[in-house]
């Protein structure tokens, strides 16, 4: 039996589906936003803050040692001595200055004297400061200034005027009185290759601002303005970073929300900014994202599969139990009428002989009676065999009554009805039957019927079954065909009926 279904399977399965992957996208989305906002929260209050102390640590050795060596410098008793006593000996402050140079690995080293205005340096005396050259005006600003040392961005003299950090440190004699300013120097690029090794290590954008808001170092970075105020997203924050000196902050610059850890060093008078891309930070848990999301919608295909699977079969065995009755396997009364309805239907829009025959087996009651249900089952089932053993395909079988069988056969008209009744009828009476080591002779009835193309189908049903009641009472096991007229014609049958 086709097209018949008790619930609309694919609209379930729609249902599920939808239900389904609602619950997984919600489920994978909400650990989305909150392994991101974690991850927010973990950037900013942990992992920035714990970069910024690492990397003040690197910086105390690779930016801070510097700072150290010139005051050691600035406080040892060989050059003061040697300002004091004249400055005589060139060479010995010569040696001094080259020593400390090789010492502590610096790109340069000097002292400058504010009695004699001589710049010394390792190889000896470079020049004489003068306060009408620009080139000079560094130390005649660190002479007037009230901290102990500045670092400080120039053209290097000694060395070919390379970019160079200078760590400037005034001298004073054993009385307090400035006597000049001494300390080292190091290659700009020297210390933006040590920054680009920070931001390789941390993974995050590394670079120092001075307290103007200028940036003075960084590392392999392009396209900064100098003057952080220019920053797209940044500028509006700088006056307030200068001013708090430390903390966390957040700024949106083309599309991306960046997130920001400053800290002002003191030993160097500069920022430390280390800033973190979030949409780079998120790239991880966007992945695991994409991926749990293709893991949901692999698991709602395979979930989905698997119902459609245990649907079918659940949606086939109810249509069985509902449509088919359940010792002979022929389709019951209710399906009969769904299905009636479709064969009408059929036959409306291409007219084609239409018979019923309506089948019962005569003295059934006595076999149930005398030999028990169990043989009457056997009976049954081996009747319902045989009759589907002799019918095409396109023939409906129909469990009619108890002992009833109702047989619709499309495009027969009733002399062909007949032909087929009398063959089921023959072939039931030929095939003796066993059950409980017992073998029956049975015989069946039927009633034939021609559908005339308006009657109701109960009325067609109605005239086959006075057609089976006349068979009966004309002697059993003999067909019986119904005329319009509702006169009958009486089939010549083999045999005695029994």
């Amino acid at each position: 039996m086709t097209g018949f279904r008790i619930f609309d399977r694919r609209s379930l399965l729609l249902l599920l589906s939808l239900l389904l992957l609602a619950g997984f996208f919600a489920t994978t989305l909400l650990g989305y936003f909150v392994s991101r906002q974690a991850i927010r929260n973990a950037i900013a209050g942990q992992d920035l803050p714990l970069t910024a102390s690492n990397i003040y640590s690197e910086i105390q050795k690779d930016l801070v040692r510097p700072v150290l060596i010139s005051s050691t410098m600035a406080h040892d008793t060989f050059l003061r001595d040697w300002v004091l006593k004249g400055e005589g000996n060139v060479t010995e402050l010569s040696r001094y200055l080259n020593e400390m140079k090789e010492r502590y690995g610096a790109f340069s080293s000097f002292f400058v004297s504010d009695k004699s205005a001589i710049y010394y340096t390792g190889k000896g005396v470079l020049k004489r400061v003068s306060p009408t050259e620009p080139r000079d005006a560094w130390y005649y600003r660190v002479r007037d200034m009230k901290p102990d040392y500045e670092i400080n961005v120039d053209p290097d003299l000694a060395n070919a005027d390379a970019l160079t950090i200078f760590i400037n440190y005034r001298v004073f004699d054993f009385s307090g009185n400035y006597i000049g300013a001494t300390g080292i120097g190091l290659t700009v690029d020297a210390v933006r290759h040590l920054i680009t090794e920070y931001q390789q290590r941390f993974q995050r954008t590394i670079y120092f601002v001075d307290t103007q808001g200028q940036v003075v170092l960084f590392g392999n970075q392009t396209g900064r303005p100098p003057d952080l105020r220019n920053t797209p997203g940044l500028g509006p924050l700088v006056e307030r970073i200068l001013r708090d000196k430390a903390g966390s902050y957040q700024y949106l610059a083309n599309g991306d929300n960046h997130i920001l850890n400053v800290n002002y060093l003191p030993e160097l008078k500069w920022y430390l900014f280390v800033e973190q891309n979030e949409e780079t930070a998120l790239a991880g848990i966007r992945r695991t994202l994409y991926i749990n999301l293709a893991i949901s919608l692999l698991v709602t295909l395979v979930v989905l599969a698997f119902a459609h699977l245990v649907l079918s079969r659940y949606q086939q065995r109810i249509e069985e139990m509902a449509t088919t009755d359940e010792l002979t396997g022929l389709l019951n009364r209710h399906a009969f009428n769904i299905l009636i309805d479709k064969v009408l239907a059929d036959y409306r829009r291409s007219p084609r002989p239409l018979a019923i025959l309506l089948a019962d087996i005569d003295h059934f009651k006595q076999i149930n009676d005398q030999h028990g249900h169990r043989a009457g089952d056997r009976v049954l089932s081996s009747v319902v065999s045989m009759l589907l053993g002799e019918l095409r395909e396109s023939d409906i079988a129909v469990r009619w009554g108890g002992e009833e069988f109702l047989i619709v056969l499309v495009g027969c008209d009733s002399a062909e009805a007949r032909r087929i009744a009398e063959k089921l009828r023959e072939k039931v009476a030929t095939s003796p039957i066993r059950a409980d080591s017992q073998s029956f002779a049975v015989t069946i009835s039927i009633g034939v019927s021609q559908y005339d193309g308006v009657e109701q189908p109960d009325e067609t049903v109605s005239r086959a079954d006075t057609a089976l009641y006349a068979a009966k009472n004309g002697g059993r096991n003999r067909v019986e065909v119904a005329r319009d007229s509702g006169t009958f014609v009486q089939k010549v049958t083999v045999g005695q009926p029994v």
